[in-house]
C-alpha cells in the first residue's frame, strides 16, 4: 500500500492583525513570497514585521537583507513600533545583510554585479542565526542595472531556487509604478515567486487610502479582493478584514432608556440593549442634546463613551450643564469618557482602530459618535461604508446600545450621503427636523424605523429649553413635513378625505 501523499501546505502566522484571517493563517511556508506596491505603500513595515513575529511568536529568527536603508537607519525607524532590532542582534536571533549604499560608492555595472557573492552572504547570514525566515528590500535595487527582462526573471528565479535550498520562508519586496498597473516594476517578478501580496496607498478624491490583496497563493487557499488597512504607532500595519465580520450577534429583549421619557414611549418602550440608533437631522435640531441625555445614564451607574468629532471637551461640557447634566462629575466617578478629536487628524481607519481599543479598555455599556458626517468628510464613499460596517458590527457584538448622529445636507431636511450608507444596517432611525408653520419655525421629531417593535408613527413637535427636550404633541393638517415642502390641508379636504376613508372601510 502507498503512503499517502499530504497536500497540506503549512502556513507562518506574520503577527499583522488581520493579515492571518485573510490569508487562512499566514505566510505559505518555506516559500517565497513577493510583496509589491508603490512607493509609501509599508511594504518594509510589513517586512519587517513578518520577521518580528518569527522571533516573537514562533521562536524562529530572521535575516533581514537590505539594498536601500542602512541597518542603523532601519533600526531606528522600527523603536516606534516597539521592535527591539538592536537587542535581537545581541541575543543572535536577528542578522542583516546589507547591501545598501555606501557613501562613495560607485554603482555597479551589470555585468559586474556578483549574485553568487549576495547568495553566500545570505547564507552565511542564515546560519549565523539558524534563521528560518528572510527579508528582501528589495529586489528593485538588484535588479535596476538590468535591462533585459529575461536575464531577471533568470536571476529572480535562482534567487528564489537558492532560498528554498536554504530552508527559509522568504518575503521578498519590490516596487510598483502604478497602482493598478503592472504588479510590479519589471513585469516578471510575479511569475518566479510562489505568493504575490499587492499593497495600494490609493490617492482618491485627494484622500489616501491603504488596502492590502492577496493576488496569488500557489497552492493554497486565501481571501479574495482588498481589504483596508492602517500603519498605527507602536503597532504598526493592522488590517481590517470585513469578512472576519459574522452576523451571529445576540438578540435581546431587554431595554434600556434613551434619556427622554416621551422619547421612550415613540419607541415602544426605550431602546434595546444591542441596538444601533441613527439620529438625523438639520445642525442645530438637537442631535448633540439627544446624545447627552443618552449619556446621563452615566447617573444610573452604566458605563457611557462618548466619541465627538465636531465638538471640542469644552463646549460639550459647558453644554451639558446648560441642561443640567453634570459630565464633569460622571468622569470623575468613572462612569463616563469623552474622546474629541478632529477628523482629519487621522484617516478613518485610524479613528477606527482607536474606537474599537477604546471601546475594548472602557467596556460602556452604552456608546454614541457625534457626528458620522464629520468623519465621512476624511474618506472615500467605499472607506465610510466600510468604517461604518466594522463598527456597527463590533458594537453590537459586544451587546452595547449605540447611538449615532448625522447631519442633513440641507436645513429643511433631505437624505445625507451618510444616512444612505447606515440607514439598513441601524436597527432604528429618529429625523430631527425643521418645519415652518404660519411663518415660525419649530422643530419635529418622528421615529421612522424601530426593528423588532412597535413604535410612534407621528411627526410631532418639539422644543428645548434650559431643562432639555420636550416633545409635543403631533403635527395635524401638515403634509411634505419630511421632504421640506410642508403643506396645510384645509378643513373642506379634511372632511372629504373621512369620507372617503369610512367608504373605503
Amino acid at each position: 500500500m502507498q503512503p499517502m501523499i499530504s497536500n497540506f501546505i503549512e502556513k507562518l502566522p506574520t503577527g499583522i492583525p488581520g493579515f492571518d484571517l485573510i490569508s487562512k493563517g499566514g505566510i505559505p511556508k518555506n516559500r517565497t513570497t513577493l510583496l509589491s506596491g508603490t512607493s509609501g505603500s509599508a511594504k518594509t513595515v510589513f517586512a519587517v514585521q513578518f520577521l518580528s513575529a518569527g522571533i516573537k511568536l514562533s521562536n524562529q529568527n530572521g535575516v533581514f537583507v537590505t539594498f536601500e536603508e542602512s541597518p542603523q537607519d532601519i533600526k531606528k525607524n522600527f523603536i516606534s513600533l516597539g521592535i527591539p532590532i538592536e537587542q535581537w542582534e545581541r541575543e543572535g536571533k536577528w542578522a542583516f545583510v546589507d547591501a545598501s549604499p555606501q557613501p562613495g560608492e560607485s554603482v555597479l555595472e551589470s555585468g559586474l554585479y556578483d549574485l553568487g557573492a549576495l547568495l553566500a552572504r545570505i547564507e552565511h547570514a542564515i546560519k549565523k542565526v539558524d534563521a528560518k525566515r528572510i527579508s528582501i528590500d528589495s529586489l528593485g535595487a538588484i535588479f535596476h542595472q538590468l535591462n533585459d527582462k529575461f536575464t531577471i526573471r533568470k536571476e529572480l528565479h535562482r534567487i528564489a531556487t537558492a532560498l528554498k535550498k536554504m530552508g527559509v520562508t522568504a518575503l521578498m519586496t519590490a516596487e510598483r509604478i502604478s497602482e493598478y498597473g503592472n504588479i510590479a516594476r519589471y513585469d516578471v517578478e510575479e511569475f518566479v515567486a510562489d505568493n504575490v501580496v499587492i499593497l495600494r496607498n490609493i490617492l482618491d478624491e485627494e484622500k489616501r487610502r491603504r488596502t492590502i490583496e492577496i493576488l496569488k497563493f500557489r497552492g493554497t487557499d486565501h481571501q479574495k479582493g482588498e481589504f483596508p488597512f492602517t500603519v498605527i504607532p507602536d503597532e504598526g500595519i493592522i488590517i481590517i478584514p470585513l469578512s472576519a465580520i459574522e452576523l451571529k450577534q445576540r438578540s435581546s429583549d431587554y431595554r434600556v432608556t434613551s434619556g427622554n421619557d416621551e422619547l421612550d414611549k415613540m419607541c415602544g418602550g426605550g431602546f434595546f440593549r444591542d441596538s444601533i440608533i441613527l439620529v438625523s437631522g438639520a445642525t442645530g435640531t438637537g442631535k448633540t442634546l439627544m446624545v447627552t441625555e443618552f449619556m446621563a445614564a452615566a447617573k444610573n451607574n452604566e458605563r457611557c463613551l462618548l466619541f465627538a468629532f465636531e465638538e471640542s471637551r469644552e463646549q460639550l461640557f459647558r453644554n451639558a450643564r446648560g441642561w443640567g447634566i453634570d459630565f464633569e462629575k460622571y468622569e470623575t466617578e468613572g462612569k463616563l469618557k469623552v474622546v474629541c478629536e478632529y477628523p482629519e487628524v487621522k484617516g478613518l481607519e485610524d479613528h477606527l482602530i482607536i474606537i474599537k481599543d477604546t471601546i475594548a479598555q472602557f467596556k460602556p455599556t452604552r456608546v454614541a459618535i457625534d457626528s458620522l458626517s464629520a468623519l465621512e468628510r476624511v474618506s472615500t464613499d467605499k472607506g465610510f461604508r466600510e468604517f461604518v460596517i466594522g463598527i456597527t458590527s463590533f458594537i453590537k457584538h459586544q451587546e452595547i446600545v449605540g447611538i449615532f448622529t448625522s447631519t442633513t445636507p440641507s436645513l429643511m431636511g433631505g437624505t445625507s450621503v451618510t444616512e444612505t450608507h447606515i440607514s439598513t444596517l441601524t436597527d432604528s432611525i429618529i429625523l430631527l427636523r425643521y418645519v415652518e408653520v404660519y411663518g415660525e419655525m419649530k422643530r419635529c421629531l418622528t421615529v421612522l424605523k424601530m426593528r423588532g417593535s412597535m413604535h410612534d408613527k407621528e411627526i410631532r413637535e418639539f422644543h428645548i429649553d434650559n431643562l432639555g427636550m420636550h416633545i409635543g404633541k403631533p403635527f395635524r393638517n401638515v403634509t411634505g413635513i419630511l421632504s421640506g415642502k410642508p403643506a396645510f390641508i384645509q378643513s373642506y379636504d379634511m372632511e372629504r378625505l373621512g369620507k372617503m376613508f369610512n367608504e373605503d372601510k
